[in-house]
């Protein structure tokens, strides 16, 4: 289903979608130009690594040729050893050249909605606080809880989408949800 994304500057058209697999290669090229090749080494990496994206919740935006200039992406975790679910919003990224477009706030605003809709309680993410705190984000319910590996312990917000979703909530996250199917190996002879 495709969504119409508020921008600020209005063209070219943008429209965002469900991601597909095949939005993968244009969606790494994306993360690469817009946050570089240190990605891969973040905190919330370990989280997502061997995981796939929960159920209904990765986005894309495309322009007017059908490119893939925004993403973000939301993961199942749970809070703490047998804690409850909650989810891990990210990366969200938009396109260099398209910076302050209005494409980040529509798949910020898009992927809160809907997890909403999905039932879930909680979105939790390691970010700035001036700009995501825009969307109801603050660190206050995450004392009490931390990240695998090294990250800034002021830059862990939480959005509750339910009153109380994170009260008591202690621990480190914690992977959760689908895994990547792997293919079995296969040796020739």
């Amino acid at each position: 289903m495709e969504m119409p994304v508020e921008i600020v500057n209005h063209s070219p058209a943008f429209v965002m979608v469900a991601e597909t697999a095949a939005d993968e290669a244009a969606r790494e090229a994306l993360l690469d130009r817009a946050m570089g090749p240190k990605r891969r080494k973040k905190s919330s990496e370990r989280l997502r690594r061997g995981r796939r994206p929960s159920e209904g919740l990765a986005f894309v935006v495309r322009d007017a040729s059908g490119a893939v200039v925004g993403t973000v992406r939301l993961w199942d975790v749970r809070l703490g050893e047998g804690g409850r679910a909650a989810l891990l919003l990210g990366p969200l990224a938009v396109d260099p050249a398209l910076k302050n477009a209005g494409i980040g706030s529509a798949l910020m605003r898009h992927a809160v909605t809907e997890a909403a809709r999905l039932g879930h309680g909680a979105i939790l993410l390691v970010g700035d606080a001036p700009y995501y705190g825009r969307f109801g984000f603050s660190a206050a319910k995450t004392g009490a809880l931390a990240m695998p590996g090294p990250y800034e312990r002021h830059r862990l917000l939480a959005l509750e989408l339910t009153d109380g979703a994170l009260d008591g909530a202690q621990g480190t996250l914690r992977a959760a949800g689908r895994k990547l199917k792997t293919l079995p190996l296969t040796f020739a002879a």
